[in-house]
């Protein structure tokens, strides 16, 4: 029987890299930022970038650790007389060059968007056959993060592969670090392959909707708690390097944007839920990426993206990705193992109904031992019982960090 060289390929590396393998010195934890889809789309321009990252440098969020700043489809103008991409002049009259130098101006980095295929998803020029000259390119403007989609491209894992991993190549021979973020929407297991192609994160679900649970899981119906679901069973394969991606934060969106709307379908979340996300997404070790206008931050939106003790817990330098280790009656519990011999607890309701819980240490959440239990939304710190107690509301989640005495 003859095999395919390229296939041959493909079957190895998925033998190879099953488990966590080798990371490389990018996003050793997982990238925190803010992206430009769901609120803006089209409307991407110069100057929009300039003012979030002007928001970003001055709000606190540089601080807590956001950096990159990520713009994604309908920047592209096409292909000059040499086949090098430029920008929509437009929307980029200065050039990505000079954009990008000014967000490192700002101790800041610059993400940058393009296609596995002739066309990206809004129909513009993408990279395939374009592939080292396109990353050359991206490394000459000073780009730092590159998020490659696959719209109008082949439906098979193989070619998936191949065509991901002639982009991750392109960019480690330009010499310049960029992180590569595959966005496949999770529909050919990028988990089992994603690392060999060079990734280091790696969409594992759907396009997030603003909306906390859709009825069903689909292309065009996925809220915060399908995405939640879709991690059970990947968390051996996120570690340092490489991260299971889970979507954009639609934490601060209350219904604005076409696409997490679904074009006025879904309304938005509460900030109760808007909360549980970004506490599960911290658990889950996810990337952090915003959508929200960082520009005009609302306190309470301020005060949920600016948690400093569930950024910990997302940048853990362990990279734990927390384990569904309970569910039932609407209550579910997520375990996650921290450095210097400590765990974080979150407990959530998934149901409609408030929700009392009380959990034994030893034989439920599997803490042995004796315990510092701190209540990260109180701030409270007490030396742990033999019980875990407390009440929630619909859709609520907590987080309790345990320490060792």
């Amino acid at each position: 029987m003859k095999i395919h060289l390229p296939i041959l390929s493909f079957l190895c590396c998925l033998l190879c890299f099953q488990t966590r393998g080798q990371s490389s010195m990018l996003a050793r934890t997982p990238p925190m930022g803010w992206n430009s889809w769901n609120l803006f789309e089209e409307d991407v321009s110069e100057q929009l970038v300039k003012q979030i990252a002007d928001a970003m440098s001055t709000s606190g969020m540089k601080e807590a650790g956001y950096e990159y700043i990520v713009i994604d489809d309908f920047w592209v103008g096409g292909r000059d007389a040499k086949n090098d991409l430029y920008a929509d002049k437009s929307r980029f009259p200065s050039g990505m060059k000079v954009l990008a130098d000014y967000v490192h101006s700002k101790g800041l980095k610059l993400g940058i968007y393009s296609d596995a295929s002739p066309l990206t998803c809004g129909g513009v020029t993408g990279s395939y056959n374009f592939e080292q000259q396109d990353a050359n390119i991206f490394a000459k403007w000073g780009i730092d993060y590159l998020k490659y989609d696959y719209c109008n491209a082949p439906a098979d894992m193989a070619t998936a592969f191949e065509r991901y991993k002639k982009m991750g190549d392109a960019l480690k021979k330009t010499g310049r670090p960029i992180v590569y973020s595959i966005c496949e929407w999770g529909q050919r297991k990028p988990w089992l392959w994603a690392r060999a192609a060079g990734g280091n994160l790696w969409r594992t679900t759907w396009d997030i909707r603003d909306t906390w649970s859709a009825n069903t899981y689909t292309s065009s119906s996925n809220g915060i708690l399908n995405s939640t679901d879709q991690q059970t069973g990947l968390e051996k394969y996120a570690g340092p390097g490489g991260w299971n991606d889970p979507d954009l934060l639609v934490t601060g969106l209350f219904g604005k944007g076409k696409s997490s709307s679904e074009n006025g379908r879904f309304k938005g979340c509460t900030l109760t839920e808007y909360r549980s996300q970004f506490a599960l997404w911290c658990m889950m070790a996810s990337p952090l990426m915003l959508n929200l206008d960082i520009r005009n931050l609302d306190n309470d939106s301020k005060r949920i993206i600016l948690d400093k003790d569930l950024i910990a817990i997302n940048q853990d330098t362990l990279g734990d990705q927390a384990r569904s280790v309970y569910k039932n009656n609407g209550l579910q519990i997520f375990k996650k193992e921290l450095t210097g011999n400590r765990y974080a607890i979150c407990i959530l309701n998934r149901g409609e109904n408030s929700s009392n819980f009380s959990f034994d240490l030893k034989n439920e959440l599997k803490l042995n031992g004796k315990w510092k239990v701190v209540d990260l939304r109180k701030g409270k710190e007490s030396l742990s019982s033999k019980q875990l107690t407390g009440s929630l509301q619909p859709h609520e989640c907590l987080v309790y960090l345990f320490k060792t005495i």
